[in-house]
């Protein structure tokens, strides 16, 4: 439901933003819901990422001027045409990504490359497995995998999905409709794979785990299927495999200087062409309820945004 609102302040260390759209994530469906570790209270505008144009500036804030674009990553509130940031928040958009796209790349990206270089590292000669490929992280996996020099193998669960991994590099797909993982992904990677991303949870996880070669790891991200799986501990300790939390949001709360650094790598790589955010499909604001439902419901291929 929309309403009008009086704008808040801008305060003397806050930036005034015109939102050109605000991105939909995993974790915007859980807090409508109230299934969020974090519960503010009712009502709330939901929305945690967004990108837009800077409408004031605070007389405290160097380094920023009305007409800027940015990016920012703000927990709530980026459900609106209008917003009032911490200058801290506020990230510059590399010259060759529109608003549109920006407002969809922070957290996905962010989580990629926090797993798959803090959580982990991969490099030539490794085969990723990447569960859910052509959702938002699994395409940002894949992206940032194929990057530092892997191969990727994606299981994505439509013909147009998997179309759309073919398409973004991955030198195999898997229909976990109809094929067994496991079998087909030691298939693919000719012997086994070695590291497998698991934003789904459910009964995939387990097929992920043991498609694992030697010293493989499970690096568990999210449960997008609603089920938390339970990983036979067996599977783990045949082949000394291993497998690995990885959660950015909490870790980006409590390392902010940290995950500053692991942004502005990711922005630098966007910038020089290393990484290539695919366009996300865009909702009026008006329809954020049918935007997060389709969300949840895994109707949504790669990214989406909401535009005012």
């Amino acid at each position: 439901m929309l309403e009008e609102r009086d704008p808040p302040a801008c305060g003397v260390d806050g930036l005034r933003v015109a939102v050109a759209a605000a991105g939909l994530n995993f974790v915007d469906g859980l807090f409508v819901q109230g299934h969020y570790q974090i519960k503010p209270p009712v009502p709330f505008v939901p929305g945690s990422e967004l990108a837009g144009v800077v409408t004031e500036v605070g007389s405290a804030v160097g380094g920023w001027a009305i007409g800027d674009t940015l990016m920012a990553n703000i927990g709530l509130g980026g459900f609106a045409d209008e917003v009032v940031i911490r200058s801290s928040q506020a990230l510059r958009v590399p010259s060759n990504l529109d608003l549109v796209t920006a407002a969809s790349v922070g957290q996905s990206y962010a989580t990629a490359w926090f797993s798959l270089t803090r959580r982990t590292t991969v490099g030539p000669g490794d085969t990723v497995l990447v569960l859910g490929a052509a959702g938002g992280v699994g395409l940002a996996c894949m992206d940032v995998a194929r990057h530092l020099g892997a191969s990727v193998i994606a299981v994505a669960s439509t013909a147009e999905k998997r179309a759309l991994c073919l398409a973004r590099g991955a030198t195999g797909v898997i229909d976990p409709t109809t094929e067994s993982i496991k079998d087909r992904a030691r298939e693919l990677a000719g012997g086994s794979v070695s590291l497998a991303i698991d934003p789904v949870g459910g009964p995939l996880s387990d097929q992920a785990l043991r498609s694992l070669g030697f010293d493989g790891e499970l690096l568990i991200i999210g449960f997008a299927s609603g089920e938390i799986p339970k990983l036979a501990a067996n599977q783990i300790l045949l082949r000394n495999r291993r497998v690995i939390g990885v959660d950015w949001g909490a870790w980006a709360m409590s390392a902010p200087e940290e995950n500053a650094m692991v942004m502005t790598e990711v922005l630098d790589l966007i910038a020089a062409g290393g990484l290539s955010p695919v366009e996300p499909t865009i909702y009026p604001l008006a329809d954020a309820g049918l935007a997060l439902r389709d969300l949840l419901e895994r109707r949504v291929t790669g990214k989406a945004v909401l535009v005012p």
